[in-house]
């Protein structure tokens, strides 16, 4: 016979002492946040398909524009950190709504753009700082706080919410900027990223303490400790996130302070060298620039978005994976593994690219999505493992480093499209940089990866 006392505290792992719930409250959490994670993706579908249709209408080069999404990358990036800190301080479900709000707005007014610095403000500062609010940040933000177990698993699940919403919304983009237009697409993407405001004030929690449960698996009560860096490593094993005190009742104070204390581990600068890798293969280079240079070797855009929208598809396939993979091996493994598969992807690009989409294109295609961003779930897991209640605003600042790869990536490209007439240097060059991540990712120290949680201070 089970004792009173083990009794209530299995209880308390799962629901209020007395009630039983189907569903745990942060599934539901999560499938609202994977939501908004899918509306607040429409712009990233968006540079690759809408360039050239601009360029046909204003005569802009492909450097302006490219100035444009480098913009929108290095606010995407640098907001991250700072959105993390102030979900800690005001909230998920705020920060959330205000971010799809400024991407809604930012979307919507691009159809009056006429001159170039306009698209600089829409396309960069406005969606930059709505889209850095709902980085990958906030999918560890979420696994953190909600999950005690099955965290790589979520973040997995998340983080393929920006790849669904390229899916979604990608051929929808391509056909529009056809036919009515490019305006027609950017309207589409405000309507998105809008339609999900009202579920996230509805649903979205921000924490299991406004529900009256623990963060899933948790097995017993979660102790709050006073400062983020002293937090407790049985605590931070169990869900729970440093809550805003003295320290960090000012978000951009907390964000830098929390830098100030990972800069001086040598883990973070591996993690953030890698990821800037990342993001300028992914994001800086394939996002932004593979549909123009499809369509300099001859193929239609329409097939070249669906193309990217194919690597979506195989994107959230491989990043759940990827999630799954993390919670029973080595993180820093998976990390060199993926690099290197990516880096031998771009080095046989330009040999693939043509008028029309061979069986090797498709090979291509298939491998690269199940690549895409399955670096997020290992990354998010050797945040928490080193730094513990930390780790999500170290995150943040990983994945800023992951945007400013991605922006000096799609500037640098477009500078070589116009300087060359081709995109072959950029390709070559990226694949170079994906086997000197690959190295970093495998020389991470291995303590950082097995031991608890460690103060940084």
């Amino acid at each position: 016979m089970t004792p009173p006392e083990k009794t209530a505290q299995v209880k308390t792992s799962g629901a209020p002492t007395g009630r039983r719930r189907r569903i745990h409250p942060a599934w539901i959490v999560a499938a609202v946040a994977f939501l908004a994670l899918v509306g607040a993706a429409g712009f990233r579908a968006a540079p690759g398909v809408l360039m050239v249709p601009l360029q046909e209408e204003f005569g802009w080069s492909t450097t302006v524009l490219s100035l444009a999404v480098s913009i929108n990358l290095v606010l995407f990036g640098l907001t991250a950190p700072f959105a993390a800190a102030l979900m800690e301080r005001f909230g998920i479900r705020k920060v959330t709504s205000l971010a799809l709000c400024l991407i809604g707005l930012g979307s919507a007014l691009t159809v009056f753009v006429n001159q170039s610095w306009q698209i600089l403000l829409t396309w960069g500062l406005l969606i930059g700082l709505g889209t850095g609010s709902m980085a990958l940040v906030f999918a560890a933000t979420i696994a953190n706080t909600w999950f005690a177990k099955s965290r790589g698993l979520v973040i997995g699940i998340l983080t393929a919410g920006s790849a669904a919403g390229q899916l979604v919304f990608l051929p929808f983009i391509a056909a529009l900027a056809q036919n009515p237009g490019w305006r027609g697409a950017s309207l589409l993407i405000a309507a998105g990223a809008l339609a999900v405001v009202p579920l996230v004030l509805r649903w979205l929690r921000n924490s299991p303490a406004d529900v009256g449960v623990l963060p899933y698996g948790a097995q017993e009560p979660v102790v709050r400790e006073p400062r983020a860096h002293e937090a407790d490593t049985q605590a931070a094993d169990a869900g729970a996130t440093t809550p805003a005190t003295k320290d960090s009742a000012n978000a951009a104070v907390r964000a830098l302070q929390v830098l100030k204390r990972a800069s001086k581990v040598r883990t973070f600068w591996a993690l953030a060298a890698g990821f800037a890798i990342c993001g300028a293969t992914t994001n800086g280079l394939i996002g932004t620039h593979f549909i123009p240079s499809a369509h300099d070797h001859g193929m239609p855009e329409t097939t070249a978005a669906g193309l990217l929208a194919v690597v979506g598809i195989f994107d959230i396939v491989g990043t759940i994976a990827s999630g799954w993979l993390t919670d029973r091996f080595n993180p820093k493994v998976l990390l060199a593994v993926y690099y290197q598969f990516r880096g031998i992807g771009l080095l046989v690009l330009p040999l693939l690219l043509g008028s029309t989409v061979e069986p090797s294109m498709i090979i291509f295609v298939v491998v690269y999505g199940l690549d895409w961003v399955a670096t997020v779930p290992p990354t998010a897991a050797i945040c928490r493992s080193v730094f513990g209640a930390d780790g999500s605003v170290v995150f943040g600042w990983v994945f800023a480093a992951h945007q400013l790869g991605a922006a000096v990536a799609a500037l640098l490209a477009g500078f070589i499209r116009d300087a060359t007439g081709h995109y072959n240097y950029a390709w070559l060059g990226a694949a170079a940089m994906c086997t000197v991540a690959a190295v970093i990712s495998a020389t991470i120290r291995k303590d950082a990866v097995k031991k608890e949680p460690v103060a940084v201070s």
